[in-house]
């Protein structure tokens, strides 16, 4: 799941980067691609919310808790953020400012409107951002829900969905700006909507009470088809949907149906297509794919030709041979850093424990 939906990513990235020449002439697709990148972003966050429920250990304590969180999370942004000061210094020539370097660096860039602190550096950093923030009140978030009772947690579920649909009437409260082209929402806009994590928090705690749903036998609706149905129809009315709630309330309740759904098939043992050892692979390798994709890209579009696009098959060629390096990298950072470290910082002793539910699922964000 989780590498599917890094792939949405890439794809919008690649059609921001430029190379397909044809891509100025369609804003249609520019549009789609964007919506779809924004909901691979917000079905990582209600993942991350549903997975640490699903996985929590009854035994933690928030300061085991946040210890493997950082080791999990923060070397790779320190890796990629390395990275991203020499493509942005002797590649790209775009000096970052020292405040947004600094911002960047501690994720706290999600916390400024300006979207040149939000992509400074390392472009896809601000979603960790988001992602430490939520780390750091999970411990407390998840106390809160097991105090839910089990038939009152669809009530709630309800009202943290109401509550991401009122958010995009609270952004007119913002300064007036000039919209964006194509997309037409602001750069306020963006930044409440999709950036700002005390906002982006309502998918993160969609996910922790969808989690307990399962996991105090609620019956989740739909099955895994019909939600996974459900989140492509929706996905290709999302043009028609104002942008301001097409970025993320559109999607928020399909693509948590569909976390949900495909916990409980993978808890009951039946087959989602997403299950074999090739997808498990790629979900492990997903976190350092997602980090390493934008700089690749504009590594390699600076490398293959500074500032130009090529026609469609030569930008598909040229789009998979980008892909196939972030993945080969992104194996490499798994097994050669990312696992390492986790091993020998990420848990006391050094040992990891089992989770319940097994499979894709319960591996960590």
């Amino acid at each position: 799941m989780r590498f599917v939906a890094a792939t949405m990513v890439f794809a919008l990235h690649v059609m921001v980067e430029g190379i397909f020449a044809s891509g100025a002439s369609h804003p249609m697709l520019f549009k789609m691609l964007a919506l779809g990148g924004g909901a691979g972003v917000g079905f990582f966050f209600v993942l991350s919310g549903f997975v640490l429920t699903w996985s929590a250990r009854p035994d933690d304590t928030p300061r085991r808790f946040w210890r493997r969180r950082f080791f999990k999370i923060y070397p790779n942004h320190v890796l990629t953020f390395l990275a991203a000061v020499l493509v942005i210094t002797l590649l790209v020539g775009n000096a970052v400012g020292l405040a947004d370097t600094v911002r960047n660096l501690f994720l706290l860039q999600a916390f400024f409107p300006q979207a040149r602190t939000i992509t400074g550096v390392n472009p896809v950093a601000w979603s960790l951002s988001c992602e430490a923030f939520f780390y750091l009140c999970f411990p407390f978030l998840l106390g809160l829900v097991r105090r839910i009772r089990p038939e009152r947690l669809w009530m709630w579920a309800v009202g943290v969905v109401a509550v991401i649909f009122l958010v995009p009437l609270a952004s007119g409260l913002l300064p007036a700006q000039q919209p964006y082209p194509i997309l037409g929402v602001t750069e306020w806009e963006t930044w409440f909507i999709y950036h700002f994590p005390p906002v982006r928090m309502l998918d993160f705690v969609f996910g922790i009470l969808l989690a307990q749903m399962v996991l105090t036998g609620r019956r989740i609706p739909l099955g895994y088809t019909g939600s996974v149905l459900l989140s492509v129809v929706v996905y290709a009315l999302t043009p028609l949907i104002p942008p301001t709630y097409a970025f993320v309330a559109a999607l928020c309740v399909p693509l948590g149906l569909v976390i949900a759904n495909g916990a409980v098939a993978d808890r009951d043992g039946r087959r989602t297509g997403l299950s074999g050892r090739v997808w498990v692979w790629l979900g492990e390798v997903s976190f350092a794919f997602y980090m390493w994709h934008r700089l690749i890209l504009i590594t390699g579009h600076d490398l293959l030709g500074a500032g130009e696009a090529w026609p469609t098959p030569v930008a598909l060629a040229i789009s998979a041979l980008l892909f196939a390096v972030t993945l080969l990298v992104s194996w490499l950072t798994f097994r050669l850093f990312e696992g390492p470290v986790m091993r020998r910082f990420g848990t006391a002793g050094g040992a990891r424990r089992a989770r319940p539910g097994g499979g894709q699922v319960g591996a960590p964000v």
